[in-house]
């Protein structure tokens, strides 16, 4: 693996099951140290630090299965990712409550968290992970179960999320929302970059044709204005 993601793009990361899309996320956010290889941010490298402080960096992310914590509020959960950049209870509460509103969960700040949707779970995952502010968000699979009304939502909120200025790569087996949101796609294939470029071109590439669109062309909805 080799590439950089540049500041204020979306940039999707594609390809087969076991092709080590989350690998390489738990790679660069220190939950698993790496062999070898070297992982910067803004400059500075930040392979073999700790989860903890490759966050406070400025590195965000999600996980293929949501997990709040189910008995407490849905505030409460995402106040606990506030902690990282607030140095008390009510500012950390506050932040928590504008990034609900923010993702479309204000009227459900103060509900068990056990009872969202799975739809709702999933904007919770991505308000906790906002609530870290960070830099760069790691996407994964936050489309994963939804139906094709949530997906639509889900790209508008990404679409807004970006707009904030925060970078965003996403891991994702819905291929119109990669195409519609990516402004560059980087396709893996038994952990290693079999091919980049745009979602035109990424849909073109008979490497990629062959190994994850199925054998056919893809249709490619161009991506952001």
């Amino acid at each position: 693996m080799d590439f950089s993601v540049r500041r204020g793009e979306i940039l999707g990361l594609i390809g087969p099951n076991g092709a080590g899309k989350t690998t390489f996320f738990n790679l660069i956010t220190g939950f698993i140290p790496s062999d070898r290889g070297r992982v910067y941010l803004n400059g500075g490298e930040i392979g073999g630090l700790s989860a903890n402080v490759i966050c406070k960096r400025g590195i965000g992310r999600t996980f293929q299965l949501v997990k709040p914590f189910l008995n407490i509020s849905v505030v409460e959960n995402v106040t606990v990712g506030a902690y990282c950049r607030c140095a008390s209870l009510s500012q950390a509460e506050r932040k928590a409550r504008e990034i609900l509103r923010f993702v479309g969960l204000g009227r459900y700040s103060d509900y068990l968290s056990s009872n969202l949707t799975l739809s709702n779970r999933k904007r919770l995952e991505l308000a906790r992970a906002l609530a870290t502010s960070p830099e760069l968000l790691l996407l994964d699979e936050t489309m994963a179960g939804l139906n094709p009304k949530e997906i639509d939502d889900m790209i508008v909120l990404l679409r807004n999320i970006s707009g904030t200025g925060v970078t965003l790569v996403i891991i994702e087996h819905v291929m119109r929302a990669v195409m519609a949101l990516s402004d560059r796609v980087v396709v893996l294939n038994h952990g290693e970059k079999i091919s980049e470029g745009s979602p035109l071109e990424i849909s073109r590439d008979e490497k990629v044709i062959q190994a994850y669109l199925g054998g056919s062309y893809l249709h490619v909805t161009p991506a952001r204005d």
